[in-house]
């Protein structure tokens, strides 16, 4: 039994046991209880942790061993050794104080759970394991890679070829360390009804969407790279800040310093002997 039914259970239990009596006892343990309860002392202000410490060794793989299952942690971790938080139901894993991976606790020998997010800066530079990774097959599980996310690395490898295209992706997924997942699915949709897959734009429609701008005073921009005849590009229904749009004012013009004393040098001077030569030879 768990959730409300396992706690009306135990409250229950509680009811019974204050109207208990303990032999040779003539009052009940709850009124005992009462009698005693402004004599205890108060909680500690700490929760009690009742996890269990380890230190293991991060592996080629990105992974850790703990209690014969796998877990994987920030690619950055390689070959160190970090400490390892296991409560019951998850398992935590820190550099110094900050927890820097959460995994649902296993229970099965031998099984693994991997974080796309872990594996970004290795497959940003091998863009061609991206598509096979188990880490991705996961991710797609648990819904953390979306709809979106597929049309839009759909869209970048027709556009940019199937390595490029990935890289793209793999450049707005690192995104989501910064931005959050349902302002960067926003843009991102945005970026697929204009037809671009910049990534330099999802970035800004997602801040723009954080910040809940209106689009009345912003351009359209079909795509990052304009035409060559610089006509505006048809409407589409959707509209993005430009990136001319947030330049700064240009600086103001300063005046050209007086180059005049400088001339002197490049006209030759007549040294002291010469002109001694020249009198002698007249």
């Amino acid at each position: 039994m768990a959730g409300p039914g396992l706690n009306e259970r135990l409250a229950a239990i509680d009811v019974a046991e204050d109207a208990r009596h303990i032999h040779g006892r003539p009052t009940s343990i709850g009124f005992d209880f009462e009698a005693e309860r402004e004599r205890l002392r108060p909680l500690p202000a700490d929760d009690y942790d009742c996890g269990i410490d380890l230190t293991p060794t991060v592996a080629r793989n990105s992974r850790i061993t703990v209690r014969q299952c796998y877990y994987s942690v920030p690619a950055k971790f390689i070959g160190t050794k970090v400490r390892v938080k296991l409560r019951a139901n998850e398992l935590w894993v820190f550099d110094g104080h900050k927890v820097v991976a959460r995994h649902p606790r296993l229970t099965r020998r031998y099984t693994y759970h991997d974080i796309l997010d872990h594996y970004l800066e290795i497959l940003l530079v091998k863009p061609g394991a991206f598509a096979g990774a188990s880490a991705l097959a996961q991710a797609r599980a648990e819904g953390g890679f979306t709809k979106v996310h597929e049309a839009f690395w759909a869209a970048a490898k027709k556009k940019a070829g199937d390595r490029e295209g990935t890289r793209m992706l793999i450049e707005v997924l690192l995104l989501h360390r910064q931005l959050p997942g349902e302002a960067l699915v926003t843009s991102m949709k945005t970026c697929l009804r204009i037809g671009s897959v910049s990534t330099d734009l999802v970035a800004i429609e997602a801040r723009k969407a954080m910040e809940g701008t209106d689009a009345d005073d912003a351009e359209l921009l079909a795509d990052t790279d304009e035409e060559p005849g610089g006509s505006a590009p048809p409407d589409r229904g959707a509209q993005v800040i430009s990136l001319r749009a947030r330049r700064l004012p240009p600086d103001p013009p300063q005046a050209l310093p007086d180059m005049s004393k400088y001339d002197r040098l490049l006209s030759p001077v007549a040294s002291r002997d010469s002109q001694t030569r020249k009198g002698h030879g007249a």
